[in-house]
């Protein structure tokens, strides 16, 4: 993730690889080195990776049934695992993420993210986002209903 550019219009291409802070969420390796991760395929995020053509087929792509906003790269992760396909974390594949203004939680998608992780939970029996539903949930969004869902409060 880059931090917002100096001089408020842009980055130089060659200061980029020394601004991008890892995601404290995500594996990290060293250049060169590669991690294989077989158990945390909600990890797996479309912002930046790498498939070839053979899994992605098995996997058939993103499920076009999800709407908006979050759960559609998760459920693409859990269809890998239940293939029985592990993620790599490649050391060498760098990818910068471009600065903008966000929400955390991103109250902005709470709708987005209720519709998709009640999809995602129709599928796996399990909510997506968790994180922020009870982010929501702290801040009065959303409640916690009596069969582990989540709706909008109110």
């Amino acid at each position: 993730y880059l931090p917002p550019p100096a001089d408020g219009g842009g980055y130089r291409l060659e200061d980029v690889p020394h601004l991008a802070e890892p995601h404290p969420a995500r594996p990290a390796p060293a250049p060169g080195e590669l991690v294989e991760d077989s158990a945390r395929h909600e990890l797996f995020w479309s912002l930046s990776f790498a498939v070839t053509r053979e899994p992605w087929t098995r996997v058939g792509g993103f499920d076009e049934g999800y709407s908006g906003y979050g759960g559609e790269d998760t459920d693409v992760g859990f269809r890998l695992r239940s293939l029985g396909i592990p993620l790599v974390w490649v050391g060498s594949a760098r990818a910068a993420h471009q600065h903008h203004p966000v929400s955390d939680p991103p109250v902005e998608h709470v709708d987005d993210v209720l519709r998709n992780g009640a999809r995602f939970r129709e599928k796996w029996g399990t909510w997506p986002m968790q994180g922020w539903l009870e982010a929501f949930a702290d801040r009065g969004l959303v409640r916690r209903t009596d069969d582990g869902g989540y709706v909008r409060a109110g």
